[in-house]
């Protein structure tokens, strides 16, 4: 009854519309002082954010640092960095603004469901991000340092290695998103875990096609370092899914036995 009344009461459309307005005014807000933060942060000279963040490749730099070839690249790069901690500063306020204007519509099942959901998809997220960091890309050059030949030697350019650092880290990240898609598609009732289960050999291709597509450099090696935690986090869901569903048919069945006279 508590539930039905909360999803009963409608808010006028336009009054939606202006709540959302100042949800995102405050987001705005919140990105634009996390940003300055994080800008004074990395141009105080008290973190040096350069170091932190080449530091999964220092061994094979061999006491060279890494070189621009742009003028601006430098102050490029500090851009980046700045606006990627920027985003993790305000994410608690853009998580909870979010919230703030979805909860109303969702019934108190529903809010003590979705709040373990984010928790896990943020901890997945960081998880593949922490992967990207500190396994792949080492693992990556260290494949690199097999290489060896006199009539080429390496030059490696700081907007290069952070691009190629934000790309894996994001790469790794939303890879790592999967069993939370397929939550969500099974708690729709779009998917059933027996189609993932016979589907199974379908998947196993898949997510190694789109590995090797978001996986920089031809290395069979380095597309398998993302392909195998990303297929066990399939495997994952499918158990997941199975706990989702039948959960999901008790609900139905108790639904329909109240409502048989």
């Amino acid at each position: 009854m508590e539930d039905q009344a909360q999803t009963s009461t409608e808010m006028p459309f336009l009054d939606h519309l202006e709540e959302l307005r100042w949800r995102i005014l405050k987001v705005l807000v919140a990105l634009m002082v996390a940003f300055g933060i994080s800008f004074w942060i990395c141009t105080s000279g008290r973190v040096d954010v350069f170091a932190l963040l080449t530091s999964p490749i220092q061994p094979y730099l061999h006491g060279q640092p890494l070189y621009v070839t742009h003028v601006v690249d430098k102050f490029t790069i500090l851009l980046q960095i700045a606006g990627g901690l920027g985003i993790v500063l305000a994410s608690p306020v853009i998580a909870y603004q979010v919230w703030a204007f979805l909860s109303p519509a969702l019934t108190t099942r529903e809010r003590r469901v979705i709040i373990p959901v984010l928790v896990a998809a943020a901890a997945l997220f960081l998880c593949g991000v922490a992967l990207s960091v500190f396994l792949f890309i080492p693992v990556t050059m260290g494949l690199m340092e097999q290489i060896r030949t006199t009539a080429i030697a390496p030059l490696y350019t700081a907007s290069e290695y952070f691009g190629f650092l934000f790309a894996v880290s994001l790469a790794f990240g939303a890879m790592f998103e999967l069993p939370i898609l397929i939550l969500a598609l099974t708690a729709l009732g779009l998917i059933t875990p027996r189609f993932l289960t016979k589907y199974r050999r379908h998947a196993i291709v898949a997510t190694l096609i789109v590995c090797e597509i978001i996986t920089p450099g031809d290395f069979i090696i380095s597309t398998l370092m993302l392909w195998i935690p990303v297929y066990g986090l399939y495997e994952l869901s499918i158990l997941v899914a199975w706990l989702v569903y039948r959960a999901r048919q008790r609900r139905e069945a108790a639904t329909i036995g109240s409502e048989i006279p």
